[in-house]
């Protein structure tokens, strides 16, 4: 008979599986195109992914946080950054395709994005940039300097950044 205040214990750990990309580094919307835009053009609903990534920009895996319907996908940060946490990732890139053809951002995709900027920053897993993947094109917030800024290429920002004095250990 099970004792009424028993609590389990939970272990918590990453599974992987086969891989499905190469280990090239991202260095631009484009070439996060090139590695997921088929993948999410073949699907007939909305798929929210989040790319995890190493400090120089390699992808360490791709999460499915979520299949939608034909113009919606869920994208709460609990579930954007778990994938991200588990794969001790240093920055991740959001992604999600629109079956409509428009790669256009829609009010609804600017609010979930800056939700998960600061989260993100809240957390230290900056988020590099958001593509939409719509047929044969793809829209950056980062590349249009919406909500994300506008840098040179992904890898400039990795820079190595002095880490603040309360973060330092001895």
């Amino acid at each position: 008979m099970e004792q009424m205040n028993e609590l389990k214990v939970v272990s918590i750990r990453l599974v992987d599986e086969p891989p499905l990309f190469s280990s090239s580094k991202l260095s631009s919307p484009e070439a996060v195109f090139k590695l997921m835009g088929k993948e999410l053009q073949a699907y007939d609903r909305e798929l929210f992914c989040v790319l995890n990534l190493r400090t120089n920009n390699q992808v360490i895996n791709m999460n499915v946080v979520s299949v939608g319907t034909l113009n919606t996908a869920l994208a709460h940060p609990r579930e954007v950054f778990k994938s991200a946490i588990l794969s001790n990732a240093y920055g991740i890139i959001l992604l999600h395709n629109h079956p409509s053809g428009s790669c256009a951002p829609s009010r609804e995709d600017c609010r979930v994005t800056k939700r998960l900027l600061e989260a993100g920053e809240l957390m230290g897993i900056p988020v590099r940039d958001h593509v939409i993947v719509a047929g044969n094109e793809y829209y950056s917030f980062r590349e249009n300097e919406n909500i994300i800024k506008k840098e040179q290429n992904y890898a400039e920002e990795v820079a190595e950044k002095p880490m603040p004095e309360k973060e330092r250990t001895r």
